[in-house]
């Protein structure tokens, strides 16, 4: 059992066990042997002196029985606040505990002078279960007898008859007040150790949080990229389908039939490669079979099939190799395009222009359809949301676009056809800009 002096407690903590003022914390045991040791040498101490001074009262000359009777007595009130400490919450108690013990003393010193020697026990007991202020206040009470039994004994004192008890209710108060300081400060590093223990759990807890966070925003991330990749490909290839499909009903010529499944099982073919390359996470099935200026050859010519437009391709000379996800991020953007083109132009003739642009390429599709108005479809674009019609495509091709760092710009009017550009830095840098 650890004891620990009267200013850690409160009475009313829960956990807390006061022994004659000393308290004991047992979800705080201490295994730190100075202050057992201390511990022990206190009830050492008190046992010895008070069996020395029984001892020298009977050799003084003091009536045996009273003698014994005053070690017995003290005795048995010293062990029955210790034994009592395990059971009374009230450090109160201490005081009066001790009150007592000092009562006790005083009737033993009256019977015989040699019972100051326990003085020095109650000094330290005092230093251990008083406030700094109590204690002091009640060790010159009893150097104040210890001073006086001289006189009242033997009719006068000496010098070192003085001197000695000052200087050992000192010494004694001094190693009280260093028990009092080491257990306190003992008492500071356990909490601290609780409180790091408590701070590293919440370190804890925040870094699982954190994770969690991070495996949601990248699932949210990953969730608006194969939304874009569905919409780019095969939502657009659906949609040519079900064109192909309303203008063979609508034509009814047998002869153009198979050229019309052709197409639709070309598209299909198609689409479930994307939808392969999708969930593995992979590049665009036309960019297996080359680089991004073939992939738009490919794409206009199909277009051009499927539709009768007139189409052109116009590729710088001397394109540099194009970084994987640049090229993804303009095939995804010119097949948005095209499929914005095939549904709602109604043009003859469409032009895709990949040019280099120094630190940047730049993807230019320009057609003759009917064109809209471009700040009106702004306007009604951020009241609806990604709900308007077609308005998803153009604000997946920004953000797709964006975070390469690069931007999207589009020109139109109605009657005079849609410009628009896509344009992403060779050096990638994730920018607000469009």
């Amino acid at each position: 059992m650890a004891l620990t002096p009267r200013e850690t407690p409160s009475p009313t903590s829960p956990g807390t066990l006061p022994i004659a003022g000393l308290v004991l914390r047992p979800e705080r045991r201490t295994s730190n042997t100075t202050i057992r040791s201390m511990q022990f040498g206190l009830h050492l101490l008190t046992a010895a002196l008070v069996v020395i001074s029984a001892i020298r009262a009977v050799l003084s000359g003091a009536p045996l029985a009273l003698a014994v009777g005053s070690a017995v007595v003290i005795s048995c009130w010293y062990l029955a606040g210790v034994l009592m400490a395990g059971r009374v919450q009230r450090t109160s108690m201490a005081g009066w505990w001790l009150l007592g013990l000092a009562l006790l003393w005083i009737g033993a010193v009256t019977a015989s002078a040699e019972f100051l020697w326990l003085a020095f026990s109650l000094w330290l007991l005092a230093g251990y279960i008083l406030p700094w202020r109590w204690a002091v206040a009640f060790s010159i009470v009893v150097y104040a007898m210890v001073a006086a039994a001289p006189i009242l004994e033997f009719g006068s004192t000496t010098f070192a008859s003085a001197i000695g008890p000052l200087l050992g209710g000192v010494f004694a108060l001094s190693i009280a007040r260093g028990y009092v300081e080491l257990v306190q400060d003992l008492r500071e590093r356990q909490a601290l150790v609780v409180s790091l223990t408590h701070a590293q759990a919440e370190m804890t807890a925040l870094q699982e949080e954190l994770a969690q966070t991070q495996r949601i925003s990248g699932a949210l991330e990953e969730r608006t990229r194969i939304s874009r990749d569905i919409h780019d490909t095969i939502a657009q290839g659906l949609s040519s389908i079900s064109l192909l499909a309303t203008a063979a009903v609508e034509n009814a010529q047998i002869q153009q039939m198979p050229r019309t499944l052709q197409q639709v099982d070309a598209l299909a073919r198609d689409n479930l490669a994307d939808v392969r390359r999708i969930v593995a996470a992979l590049a665009p099935a036309e960019l297996e079979e080359g680089a991004l200026a073939g992939a738009l050859g490919r794409m206009l010519e199909r277009l051009s099939a499927e539709t009768g437009l007139r189409t052109e391709v116009r590729v710088d000379e001397g394109m540099p190799a194009l970084p994987t996800t640049v090229e993804v991020a303009l095939l995804r953007t010119a097949q948005s395009a095209l499929a914005n083109v095939r549904q709602h132009a109604e043009a003859t003739r469409v032009v895709v222009n990949l040019a280099d642009a120094g630190n940047s390429v730049r993807l230019d599709i320009v057609d003759d359809g009917h064109g809209f108005d471009v700040l009106a479809w702004d306007r009604a674009f951020e009241g609806l949301g990604e709900s308007g019609a077609g308005g998803y495509g153009m604000h997946s091709m920004r953000a797709r676009l964006r975070e390469l760092g690069g931007g999207l710009d589009v020109e139109s009017r109605p009657g005079e056809g849609v410009a628009l550009s896509a344009h992403v830095p060779l050096t990638q840098g994730p920018k607000d800009g469009a």
